[in-house]
């Protein structure tokens, strides 16, 4: 594979050095490069091309740097498959002021999605990287702000889901809640609780996905779901620890082992505490396919990844503004 002219011992960094009195680049800058080296497995080329076309950005796949480094985006993926002297050459780029990254983590920083596409094992190995993962003082941080929060929506939601509890039982029989087992975090099935939207026999033919202007949501249900309102007696689950205010949405069993085909380490997202809202929910728009499906998994990767209390924040503020302007499904 060609990779660049010189070996390490014949381009040291020295010269690397006086090639380019230049200095490295800023985050901003590498982040918004207009052209990308990429060293990749000759194997993985084509599905790498593949998942980064339709980005604006000018890509050079295994082609060797003329010039001096510094001052350049270098990405590489699979670095452990690289031959040996690409693997140093990398390393003496960054020595030398070259901003050098794994492929999948400079585009879901740049793109504020996960390429699930590029995803491979050595992504997740390093696990100090998801802080929320490995951070046990940042886990008890998240359950205090969400036994905060759950008691602050509480109090407040409370004359609404009042007025929800009468609409619905005024409009159709049944019961008032609705209850299903859903999967949680460690793979664990635990019921979520939300107002009863649709009618009682909704799945008399089996289970199938919710879908925009479903015919078996009642008016009331439509409503509920279009303000989220629907979503208010997860709170219970809340105080129970079963889910968090802010992270990847629950699903079904039947519906996780059909995606699973689908979508690499779709699981991956039970690592953490399922939420009522969530960086998927406020940046993709409703859907009910295996397409949208991947797309929110694109972002509960990167959520899981980039976890902080700050962008808990943000995602709540991003719901709030949903609720208010009727953005919801």
């Amino acid at each position: 594979m060609n990779v660049y002219l010189r070996s390490p011992d014949e381009f040291s960094i020295e010269q690397m050095l006086s090639t380019d009195k230049t200095s490295g680049l800023t985050k901003r800058e590498a982040y918004g490069a207009s052209e990308i080296y990429i060293f990749c497995p000759e194997e993985d080329l084509e599905s790498v091309r593949a998942s980064v076309k339709g980005l604006e950005v000018r890509f050079i796949f295994n082609e060797p740097i003329l010039e001096s480094v510094r001052g350049k985006v270098i990405c590489h993926y699979k670095s452990s498959e690289l031959p040996g002297n690409l693997r140093e050459f990398l390393v003496l780029a960054t020595e030398v002021g070259a901003w050098v990254e794994p492929l999948v983590s400079y585009l879901d920083s740049r793109l504020g999605y996960t390429t699930i596409e590029l995803l491979h094992s050595g992504y997740f190995l390093h696990q100090r990287a998801f802080s929320i993962l490995s951070d046990k003082k940042q886990e008890t941080r998240k359950r205090i702000m969400d036994l905060l929060m759950a008691t602050a929506i509480s109090v407040f939601a409370f004359p609404f889901m009042l007025l929800t509890i009468l609409a619905i039982k005024l409009e159709s029989r049944g019961p008032i809640f609705y209850k299903q087992k859903r999967v949680g975090q460690f793979n664990q099935e635990f019921e979520v609780v939300k107002f009863r939207s649709m009618c009682t026999d909704a799945e008399k033919n089996g289970a199938v996905w919710a879908k925009e202007n479903d015919n078996r949501v009642t008016k009331v249900g439509r409503f509920i779901r279009k303000t989220r309102i629907d979503e208010l007696p997860q709170l219970i689950n809340v105080f129970r620890g079963e889910m968090s205010i802010v992270g990847p949405r629950p699903e079904r069993e039947i519906f996780i082992r059909d995606l699973e085909k689908h979508i690499p380490y779709y699981r991956f997202r039970h690592a953490v505490k399922p939420g009522i809202t969530g960086l998927a929910q406020v940046r993709y728009p409703y859907g009910a396919s295996i397409e949208d499906a991947k797309w929110k998994h694109r972002f509960d990767v990167h959520y899981i990844k980039h976890h902080r209390a700050i962008l808990d924040l943000k995602i709540i503020l991003m719901t709030i503004k949903v609720v208010l302007f009727g953005m919801g499904r």
